[in-house]
């Protein structure tokens, strides 16, 4: 008896530094991860890595991990001379192989979502132009026209779409005071415009977009995405 609560002793000792090693290796992983995961357009430090499932180093033995959560902060990318920045992105990576000697990987499919803030996108429009939540998922735009030697304030509730998976169009539904010679195409100049979204890893595209009160929700899927390497 004695001998057997010995053993027992024994074997939850040993399994205490077993996850002790194990949720070591997965803080060094995850940090080494964030500095090798290469995203076009975001800045130094800006990723974070978390990898899931227990245990980590037997998923290392075969390779492997089962899923590895990306978090990017602030992509940037400029199109005719305008910059549209993707404020935040999260992706799930799922059947992530190591390669290269552990310095590459390589996820099989992936599902995430892009978020693009109302702050970014007036940024993005033209100088003088504001853009905000109008509901029912539809953007708000406003911005002042000079016509006739008066300077006219407009707001339009506006359509958002993903054009080509890689193009923000925003594009008012109706423009006020289109009885007006001239009016609407002067409002529009101002409240339509397109944006080019930041490169995305290898693999990964853009789908549906869809305006909320925290900004443009943009999902993101993808297959075969590499990741660094």
């Amino acid at each position: 008896m004695r001998a057997l609560r010995i053993l027992l002793i024994v074997v939850v000792v040993l399994a205490g530094v077993f996850i002790a090693v194990d949720r070591a290796a997965v803080y060094f992983a995850e940090s080494e991860a964030a500095d090798r995961v290469v995203v076009p357009g975001a800045r130094t430090g800006s990723t974070d890595v978390s990898i899931k499932g227990f245990p980590f180093l037997t998923q290392v033995a075969g390779s492997e991990l089962d899923e590895v959560d990306v978090k990017v902060t602030g992509i940037e990318a400029t199109a005719a001379g305008r910059s549209l920045r993707i404020s935040s992105m999260d992706a799930e990576l799922h059947q992530v192989r190591l390669t290269d000697g552990f310095s590459g990987a390589t996820a099989a499919r992936a599902t995430g979502t892009a978020v693009i803030s109302y702050e970014d996108l007036t940024k993005a429009a033209a100088d003088g132009v504001a853009v905000e939540y109008g509901g029912n998922g539809k953007v708000k735009v406003t911005g002042a026209v000079n016509i006739l030697g008066r300077t006219l304030s407009r707001s339009v509730l506006s359509t958002v779409t993903l054009v080509d998976g890689h193009t923000v169009r925003v594009h008012a539904d109706k423009v006020p005071g289109e009885g007006i010679p001239g009016l609407e195409g002067l409002v529009r100049e101002k409240t339509d415009f397109e944006r080019e979204v930041g490169t995305l890893p290898n693999g990964l595209k853009l789908e549906r977009i869809q305006p909320t009160a925290d900004g443009l929700e943009i999902s993101v899927t993808g297959t075969d995405v590499r990741l660094a390497g």
